[in-house]
């Protein structure tokens, strides 16, 4: 039976501010990117978020991000990579010690945003992504696009390095997420986004925004838990992931 992680960004409001709605999607989701406080989250919300995932059996990653609470960390700061590298450290020890509390820990990294993107392509900033990572645990895991300069990274570290895909962003004929500014590039209608996985889980295709057809072969997919109706979505995406025989668990489940 074929089998998928499928992962959400939680933990992004800030004091007052609410974003999202995390105990829905953890109640659908396998794992949950828990933001660190740099793009979003604040210790209150981070120990919530890992005590509710830790009840529930879901795996709890860091959703790590430039240092930008202002621009919800989408947007691309340049950072000297020594400083990045602390950056990630100093917000891997945040979470690892909520996460601890939680009687639980942090099994992956998730790069967030704008940190993501660039570390796509920028080798230097992904180094310093990896780097962090394996200095702190070398048993973590990253997510990161299949043969991006973080994917390589991790992998140079002696990381597992995850492959992902997402739900409900629009992907460009090379393989990379639309960027946002771009019409198109973020999908709303649940059913075609369900049927859109499914065909992505089980046949290993998608169709990019230009008509081009993908081969993809995730081991994780992400519906984003800042997306309107993300909720309804990701159950979307669960109910007919089931209904197709696909199992639904943390990715390298049996490693942990």
């Amino acid at each position: 039976m074929t089998a998928i992680d499928l992962n959400a960004d939680l933990g992004e409001g800030f004091g007052a501010w609410s974003m999202g709605d995390d105990e829905a999607l953890l109640e659908t989701v396998t794992s949950a990117n828990v933001a660190c406080g740099f793009h979003a989250g604040d210790p209150q919300i981070m120990l919530a978020c890992c005590r509710s995932a830790a009840a529930r059996g879901v795996s709890i990653g860091a959703h790590v991000a430039y240092r930008d609470l202002h621009g919800f960390g989408r947007r691309a700061i340049p950072v000297d990579p020594d400083e990045l590298y602390a950056d990630v450290v100093y917000q891997l020890g945040a979470l690892r010690a909520a996460a601890h509390t939680a009687n639980t820990r942090v099994r992956y990294v998730k790069p967030h945003g704008a940190l993501y993107n660039v570390a796509i392509r920028d080798a230097l900033q992904a180094e310093a992504v990896a780097a962090a990572c394996a200095d702190v645990d070398p048993q973590l895991a990253v997510l990161a696009l299949p043969g991006s300069q973080l994917h390589l990274s991790a992998q140079a570290h002696g990381l597992t390095a995850v492959a992902e895909s997402y739900a409900d962003r629009a992907f460009g004929p090379d393989g990379t997420l639309v960027p946002r500014s771009q019409p198109g590039s973020v999908l709303h209608d649940p059913d075609e986004i369900a049927a859109r996985v499914v065909r992505l889980v089980t046949e290993h295709r998608v169709t990019a925004i230009d008509g081009t057809e993908l081969e993809l072969v995730p081991q994780s997919v992400c519906v984003h838990g800042d997306t309107p109706g993300a909720a309804q979505i990701a159950r979307s995406v669960r109910s007919a992931l089931l209904q197709a025989g696909v199992r639904l668990e943390p990715f390298a489940a049996e490693a942990w």
